[in-house]
């Protein structure tokens, strides 16, 4: 049975400052969310909000997978349970490998004794940083210690691939990237894409949406979901903005904050 993440009514604040105001959406394994708006309106913090970062304060509503509530649960058995948020600025970390943190996120989703062969653990990443296109050496280098930004985007997308988790959370994963580094990025997405993996995509831009293909695109303004649709909803917003939107709702501002 596909699992399901369902999202009810959630609200967040800031600082005392409340940024989303009853976020509902629900996605199915196999299923592409696309979410996009204007910046200020809560995306980043819908996602950090679903990880459990500790600067975001959840004051009302649900985060279920499979009807359990992980707002009650820590960062890393939300990763256990099998979320994964890609990071719109993915942290630098001196002292460890790439590859030490990736073979030591694995076996932490695995039962004791049961830790991955070495040689099993080589041979996937290899096939997964040739099929991103990234330099092998970057196996052997601190965690994004130099990584340009868009080697640090690629990494968030091998972190995806190895881990292979239920959901894959990702926050602006096209941001600062080049037409070549969008593509690469983009496919090791799609490969991943079947009946086992769903995903949450935020971005502002429809260029991704040209290699990934969403299910789902619901457009947040106001710390709320105000609009949800297929494909050609992003198309159109591309095309021409948010203005049309804003119109329909009666709104003039869709600002609320500074996205985080």
């Amino acid at each position: 049975m596909a699992s399901v993440l369902e999202i009810k009514n959630l609200h967040v604040e800031i600082d005392g400052k409340e940024i989303l105001k009853g976020v509902d959406l629900t996605i199915k394994q196999g299923e592409i969310h696309a979410v996009m708006g204007p910046n200020g309106t809560g995306k980043s913090t819908l996602a950090q909000a679903i990880m459990g970062h500790p600067s975001y304060d959840v004051t009302e509503g649900e985060v279920l997978l499979d009807g359990e509530n992980i707002l009650e649960m820590e960062v890393d058995e939300r990763a256990q349970a099998g979320l994964f948020l890609g990071m719109q600025y993915p942290s630098e970390i001196s002292g460890v490998t790439n590859s030490d943190f990736l073979r030591s996120a694995m076996n932490a989703q695995r039962e004791e004794g049961d830790e991955i062969n070495l040689m099993q653990f080589i041979k996937k990443l290899d096939k997964n940083m040739e099929y991103l296109e990234m330099d092998p050496d970057m196996a052997t280098r601190y965690l994004n210690e130099g990584f340009s930004g868009g080697e640090k985007k690629r990494n968030e997308i091998l972190q995806l691939m190895m881990l292979e988790p239920k959901f894959g959370i990702l926050d602006e994963i096209d941001s600062g990237l080049d037409i070549d580094a969008l593509r690469v990025v983009s496919e090791g997405i799609n490969k991943l894409r079947g009946q086992e993996f769903g995903s949450l995509i935020i971005t502002h831009y429809q260029r991704l949406l040209n290699y990934i293909k969403p299910d789902v695109v619901h457009v947040m303004m106001r710390g709320k979901v105000v609009k949800t649709g297929g494909k050609e909803l992003a198309e159109r917003l591309e095309a021409e903005g948010y203005d049309w939107i804003k119109e329909e709702l009666g709104i003039d501002d869709v600002t609320v904050t500074e996205d985080k």
